[in-house]
């Protein structure tokens, strides 16, 4: 199947000049699409599809790779020079970022997202050449059961990596799974808290309310507050590697654990690398020494999470390429391209056409080595942004917020919805509660009140069953131990304390 011919063919085929070109125009189209908050990497896999039409399998499929990867990316670049997450799987560790560029460290923080982005993709890649077919079945083997409490795995998470207070991270965890509520319901299509009004019958969409809740408030908290709290800095873009070695090797660790977890994550189908990089992020501070100081400008929480998100992205084409079952939202449209091109996915797919195939994994490891030169020029032009007075910046943010809002549906009630949840978000922050738990209940809600009401139907109301298979039951008592964890730690350090 994989022969030094095939193989060679393969590069035969990434080698040739109108290939190369798609590959570096993709990853142009990637980094500015990542880089504008509101345009997800899924709308530009979405708007690249007709463009597919014109071009042969392999460089259709070598340029969706490289623009997913450059896209994950240049979500990073908003979330660290202006508090607004270019795409949501930035947003787990967007405090992060923001926080060490208040503190002058711009470079250092684009250095690693950079670094780390293409670390994780290559650990991605290599984990879906080698381990393909048997990951998949493992995640094939998911059912409602261990969808429910891998969606309530990543709530947990988000209220435990939260700074500050644990019960006001509650509190905004319960906003964002009652957001959630808002339309028709799943199982009988009964409408809740719509009010009659028809645009609310749909719920709110995902984007609008993450524009809001971040693009927004950080403009309201500017330009309300006269002694603004952000502090000029820098970034030079020509030392941002400067450290990036030692920082590699003092956590490598940190980097294989979260490439790990991010590919196991993409291999769920339609889990993805946000969740990926919310798990990674929570973990990782679950395991740190120095758990206080993230939220507050702490790298390895930073390294994990931008880490996994990359990752991801290989794991998803595992369930796709092998089953024909999507990844996520992006590898659902791919799955698209690779019929267009009498291409069907399933395990024939890597005996008739392993040369494409080839072509696809060494575009993957290829995508991710291009990475460093294109974010270096990515960053290096947004370093421009830097220049422009903030009273002149501010009104630009505006505007891509309300365009990033009103581009999802064509719908001025999403551009409402953007400016109310700047507002709800601004409140929330002058009374010190986060705002990301509110995000993450309003991503999986649907995920875990789906999950939950199926299994139940499915086992007619018998809850024993969430403990019965071994993967939910394994899951189950994770979920549990987290939950636990608090009581848990209060009890041996009062034993210790005796």
């Amino acid at each position: 199947m994989f022969t030094f011919n095939n193989l060679a063919h393969a590069l035969g085929l990434l080698t040739d000049p109108h290939v190369v070109a798609i590959i570096a125009g993709s990853a142009i189209y990637g980094l500015f699409v990542g880089a504008m908050p509101g345009l997800t990497a899924s709308m530009a896999t979405a708007l690249l599809v007709p463009v597919t039409f014109f071009m042969d399998p392999v460089p259709a499929l070598a340029a969706m790779v490289t623009m997913e990867a450059m896209a994950i990316f240049a979500g990073d670049i908003p979330a660290a020079l202006i508090h607004i997450p270019g795409t949501p799987s930035s947003a787990a560790y967007v405090e992060d970022s923001y926080a060490l560029t208040r503190q002058g460290r711009a470079s250092f923080v684009l250095g690693i997202d950079v670094v780390m982005s293409s670390i994780g993709g290559i650990i991605g890649a290599v984990i879906l050449i080698l381990l393909a077919p048997l990951l998949a079945e493992v995640a094939l083997k998911f059912s409602t059961y261990e969808y429910f409490w891998l969606a309530c795995f990543g709530l947990s998470c988000s209220v435990m990596v939260s700074s500050g207070s644990t019960s006001k991270a509650l509190l905004s965890l319960v906003i964002g799974l009652m957001l959630n509520c808002v339309g028709l319901d799943i199982t009988i299509g009964f409408p809740r808290f719509a009010f009659g009004n028809p645009d609310l019958l749909e719920g709110f969409t995902f984007i609008p309310v993450m524009i809001g809740m971040f693009g927004m408030a950080e403009i309201f908290r500017n330009v309300l507050i006269q002694d603004s709290k952000i502090a000029p800095f820098t970034v030079q873009a020509s030392g941002i590697f400067r450290g990036m070695w030692k920082t590699t090797c003092d956590h490598w660790k940190h980097i294989l654990r979260s490439g790990v977890i991010g590919t196991a994550i993409g291999i769920l189908p339609g889990a993805g690398a946000d969740i990926a990089a919310w798990v990674a992020y929570g973990v990782s501070k679950r395991f740190s020494k120095t758990p206080e100081r993230f939220g507050k400008g702490h790298i390895e929480g930073l390294i994990e999470a931008g880490t996994a998100n990359n990752s991801a992205l290989a794991g998803a084409w595992v369930p796709a390429l092998v089953f024909g079952i999507p990844g996520d939202s992006i590898t659902a449209i791919i799955i698209g391209v690779l019929y267009m091109k009498n291409l069907q996915p399933g395990p024939g797919i890597f005996e008739r056409s392993p040369e494409i195939i080839l072509a696809v994994y060494t575009t993957f490891i290829l995508a991710n080595l291009l990475l460093v030169p294109f974010g270096w020029l990515a960053i290096r032009l947004s370093t421009k942004v830097l220049q422009v007075p903030r009273n002149l910046l501010y009104p630009v943010i505006l505007l891509f917020c309300v365009v990033g809002a009103f581009a999802i549906n064509n719908s001025n009630f999403d551009i409402t919805v953007m400016l109310i949840f700047g507002v709800v978000a601004y409140v929330l922050e002058c009374n010190d509660i986060p705002s990301a738990p509110a995000i993450l209940g309003l991503v999986l809600g649907d995920l875990l009140e789906k999950s939950f009401m199926v299994s139940m139907m499915k086992s007619q109301w018998d809850l024993r069953m969430f403990f019965e298979r071994p993967i939910s039951a394994g899951l189950g008592a994770l979920v549990v131990l987290m939950w636990l964890s608090p009581l848990l730690a209060g009890f041996f350090r009062k034993r210790q304390s005796h």
